[in-house]
């Protein structure tokens, strides 16, 4: 009897072995996931498409970015039937597939699966009794899908960011600021000192500059909007001119600014979105900026990224910048 257990517990270890190997093996051999960044296909009945909760989906998919000159959609959108959802769709990295079917589900479910059809691919799956329920559903959670597909872009990015990028700015932020930061390879550090550097891509179209800079942290007021602006206009104005004299870069606060407060990674941050322009010019565009409170408690880092990029579109550039400066790690 112990033989026969024994034989029996090698064959189920075996038949384990062989079916953990025959996963590695079809998940090494999927394609790469196609696709543009933030672009989704949607999978969904027609009829349900062009009704109310075709509409509310695509309202939720394409509500503008925000804090952008000029409006752009979050989401680029390709919708198909569930006949049609073969080829070249099924390697897209980022699918929606909605599901209406009364007999199998009695109310909305929402699941997430990666790598299903091809390698970095996220399908999420919506899935409903009928068309009331899902649009109630969408009603009430009207910024889950663009903020799922958000991250994952923001996740793709930062692992892009993690094998290429700029070694100069990283280098020089290591050396003056003792922290270090991963952004795209062509941008190269152009001015520094201290306690400020700027560095650019210096592109004639899609302009991406990164700026940081540090300041003493002696009260909890730091972390709030007002402060952080103050701080910024200051900075900005003694550290970029503009092309004429007396020309220099401000906040611009006619339109709103979108301030964010967060604890990420134990310390306290603080996430500034809106405009800039320049003081006596007519350039400007948006930006995204990061504060971060220094370990030792005794100062604040800022990591700013901006864009340039006139009569083009700028929402995946900035998007770009604001991935990077998650990568930033203090490493005192």
């Amino acid at each position: 009897m112990k033989t026969c257990s024994l034989w029996s517990l090698c064959l189920l270890f075996l038949l384990g072995f062989m079916a953990c190997d025959r996963v590695l093996s079809l998940s090494s051999t999927l394609r790469r996931a196609t696709g543009w960044p933030f672009e989704v296909v949607v999978v969904m009945d027609k009829v349900a498409w062009h009704n109310e909760s075709g509409e509310l989906l695509r309202a939720q998919l394409q509500v503008p970015v925000p804090s952008l000159p000029q409006a752009e959609p979050s989401m680029r959108i390709t919708y198909i039937e569930p006949a049609q959802f073969n080829g070249l769709f099924k390697t897209m990295r980022n699918v929606l597939w909605v599901s209406l079917d009364s007999a199998r589900y009695t109310q909305v479910n929402f699941s997430v699966e990666e790598d299903r059809w091809a390698k970095g691919q996220c399908l999420l799956m919506l899935h409903a009794p009928n068309e009331q329920q899902l649009a109630a559903y969408l009603l009430q959670h009207n910024e889950t899908l663009v903020e799922r597909f958000s991250l994952l872009e923001r996740k793709r990015w930062i692992q892009a960011l993690n094998e290429n990028f700029s070694l100069s700015v990283k280098d020089s932020l290591l050396s003056r600021f003792g922290c270090s930061l991963h952004v795209p390879k062509e941008i190269r550090v152009g001015k520094v000192s201290d306690q400020f550097l700027w560095a650019s891509n210096q592109a004639n179209r899609g302009r991406m500059d990164l700026i940081a800079y540090t300041f003493p942290y002696t009260t909890p007021e730091a972390f709030s909007e007002t402060y952080l602006v103050v701080k910024r206009d200051s900075v900005l104005r003694q550290q970029i001119p503009g092309s004429f004299p007396g020309s220099y870069m401000q906040t611009e606060r006619r339109f709103g600014l979108c301030y964010t407060p967060m604890l990420w990674q134990d310390t306290y941050c603080g996430m500034l979105r809106g405009l800039w322009r320049v003081e006596g010019d007519m350039m400007g565009g948006p930006f995204v900026s990061l504060a971060r409170l220094d370990p030792s408690g005794k100062r604040v880092i800022v990591v700013e990224g901006f864009v340039y990029a006139p009569e083009s579109k700028k929402a995946n550039l900035i998007r770009r910048m604001e991935a990077a400066l998650f990568t930033l790690s203090l490493n005192n």
